[in-house]
């Protein structure tokens, strides 16, 4: 009897067997396949993410330049907010993407830059880098 469960055991364990070994090979692919769609999407965010900070500390470069040259050009309350923005720009976590604070300080960036563009009376806004198809419609 121990040779015919030796010869039919595996026969009848095939199903198992099977599901086992493709669950194995499916669950190898997916991770492959997941760590590279992870690349993809974290390079495409960490670009966007740096392409933005760039953004408003390029217009904080300027808003300072301008201070340097005529410190009175805006008010106290403008300058203060510059340098609050300067401060939350220096304070991004560039090499912990996954901090979460990250969230909150671009939420705080765009919040004060939205309140500085409205107090100066200005209609600048970041929309992002312009597609190819309308790079001359781009607007500052």
């Amino acid at each position: 009897m121990d040779i015919l469960d030796d010869i039919f055991g595996e026969s009848l364990n095939l199903e198992d067997s099977h599901l086992t070994e493709g669950f194995q090979e499916g669950y190898e692919a997916g991770l492959a396949s997941g760590k590279d769609d992870g690349r993809e999407v974290g390079l495409k965010t960490g670009f966007t993410t740096g392409e933005e900070l760039g953004f408003y500390g390029g217009c904080i470069d300027v808003w300072n330049s301008i201070i340097r040259v005529e410190p009175t050009c805006f008010s106290t309350r403008v300058q203060k907010n510059i340098k609050e923005m300067d401060e939350l720009v220096c304070k991004y976590p560039i090499l912990e993407p996954e901090n979460e604070s990250a969230t909150d300080i671009m939420g705080s960036l765009r919040l004060k830059f939205r309140a500085i563009c409205a107090t100066l009376n200005m209609k600048l806004e970041y929309n992002g880098y312009p597609k190819a198809s309308n790079r001359n419609e781009t607007q500052f």
